[in-house]
């Protein structure tokens, strides 16, 4: 009953805390287009061609949409107003309409001058259908599609959604698709979906996507579980991890191991002096590898899809972080007075980077994980082949790849080694649709390719050649199978005399 009472993982904290507040990530979305940012006081954020700071959305509800004032100022916009009687008005054709340029009476002049004056984009959307000559012989669909031009070049209108795998897939696929090796998001919900992620899982994640597969997986597991990041280099890279803002009590559950370290593993080779002798040893390899991820890191946060605030509050990022700043300009103003302290704290992480590391390889050496996802740049192949050792049987695994040629390669090597059911290589058909009234149809411009899926469930190896004590089962069998036609044949001769004695 005492058990009872306990409950297996980290409860996730206000599930229904729908307001912004300070130091929380957001996504700003301004028409189709998305940028992950950190609410920071006093702090200047450029999006769309547009700076403004986000003090005043701090303590307003996700999904309000602020317009740009003077000043960089945010406010709530009101409540849509009623298109006027003018807008109404509307013709039948627009066969007579000529685009030579002179149907508007405002100059660009008197835009800027309107603009100088401080009257707000609505109002300057306004004059400019009052000044056009032939607004009012469109069509009632060119005029929506007029106003809906005008709006977006002169209202600054921003909207603040919350960080979720859908936007945030969106946002990486939109703008960066490199980054994410070109992983569509429907595909993305394909693999969320084939590899079973629920809350409770025990799951193996290798991909090289700025972390944004790790956080799906962590979204849908919800805190609770575990998932053990395999990382290529110096550390993993989550700077997309970090733009869902979870809490901490999520990244309780979340374990990293070396790549090159699971070879090791599986012969059985591996030691915690492994693991020691990394940091202190090998510190120029380490600080390599960290300036090779800090300039991924660096390049992600100069585009607008990356947040404007540090990525990550993992201690292995910032270790990594704090090891490529050890430059003689960097190091006498950041431990001036503190060198000692600063050596201890760099210490201190590096011990619990160890015990994390020898917590995964616990977990990893049970070879009883729920599920595998691999989402990588390198060849699957030989990822899949020394992974699916750590993965129990009856569960799925799901490989990406944005090519189709190595997953070709990829399922006809998991034939050949057998433990595997139910391969499927798949890519997924995406068009987007514009729906309007009595205007819905497909829309123009479509993805040409969203990455291909391997797909499949592993089954217990069949192991009777490598065990010597089934081998005896294994004859009795056979002997059974001979004497079976040997029966048979006795009964054959019985029956031909009975039928000889009854002619």
């Amino acid at each position: 009953m005492e058990g009872s009472e306990e409950q297996p993982g980290p409860r996730p904290p206000h599930p229904g805390d729908h307001r912004i507040r300070d130091g929380d990530f957001v996504v700003l979305k301004r028409e189709d287009v998305f940028k992950a940012v950190q609410v920071q006081r006093r702090k200047k954020v450029t999006f769309e061609k547009q700076w403004f700071y986000l003090d005043n959305v701090i303590g307003h509800s996700y999904g309000t949409t602020f317009e740009v004032t003077s000043g960089g100022s945010l406010q709530p916009k009101k409540k849509k107003e009623e298109p006027t009687s003018e807008t109404k008005e509307a013709g039948t054709d627009n066969r007579n309409i000529i685009d030579d340029g002179k149907s508007q009476k405002l100059t660009q002049d008197d835009i800027k001058a309107l603009k100088d004056k401080g009257i707000k984009g609505e109002e300057i959307v306004q004059q400019l259908i009052e000044n056009s000559t032939t607004f009012r012989d469109k069509t009632e669909f060119a005029q929506d599609k007029y106003i809906k031009k005008k709006k977006k070049k002169y209202e600054a209108m921003i909207t603040v959604v919350k960080p979720s795998t859908r936007i945030l897939s969106v946002m990486y696929y939109a703008r960066e698709p490199g980054k994410i090796n070109h992983m569509r998001y429907d595909t993305l919900a394909q693999m969320l979906t084939l590899g079973n992620i629920r809350a409770g899982n025990k799951m193996i994640v290798m991909e090289t996507c700025a972390g944004l597969v790790l956080g799906a997986m962590m979204e849908r597991m919800g805190g609770f579980g575990s998932i053990i990041q395999l990382y290529p280099g110096g550390g993993p890279v989550r700077a997309a991890t970090a733009c869902f803002g979870f809490p901490k009590s999520f990244l309780s559950g979340l374990y990293e191991f070396p790549l090159n370290q699971v070879d090791s593993l599986l012969n059985g080779t591996f030691s915690a002096e492994m693991l020691s002798s990394e940091p202190k040893d090998s510190a120029s390899v380490e600080e390599s590898n960290g300036t090779l991820e800090e300039k991924q890191t660096s390049e992600q946060e100069n585009e607008d899809s990356m947040p404007e605030a540090p990525e990550s509050n993992h201690p292995e990022e910032q270790e990594t972080m704090e090891i490529v700043s050890q430059d003689p300009d960097y190091k006498e103003p950041k431990e001036r007075g503190s060198k000692k302290d600063y050596i201890q704290e760099k210490q201190r992480r590096q011990e619990e980077q160890k015990k994390r590391h020898l917590e995964a390889a616990a977990l990893l050496s049970e070879r009883n994980a729920d599920g595998l996802i691999v989402a990588s740049r390198f060849h699957p192949t030989p990822l899949l082949l020394s992974l699916l050792d750590f993965v129990a049987p009856s569960r799925p695994f799901v490989v990406y790849c944005q090519y189709k040629e190595p997953l070709l390669e990829c399922y006809t090597k998991l034939r050949e080694r057998g433990g595997v059911i139910n391969l499927r290589l798949s890519e997924t058909w995406l068009r987007n649709y514009q729906v309007l009234p009595d205007r819905s149809h497909p829309k123009l411009l479509m993805s040409g390719g969203g990455g291909y899926l391997l797909s499949g469930f592993t089954v217990a190896m069949d192991n009777l050649k490598a065990d010597p004590s089934l081998k005896s089962s294994t004859s009795t069998l056979e002997s059974h199978k001979t004497e079976e036609p040997a029966a048979k044949k006795r009964k054959c001769p019985e029956s031909d005399s009975t039928f000889q004695k009854l002619l």
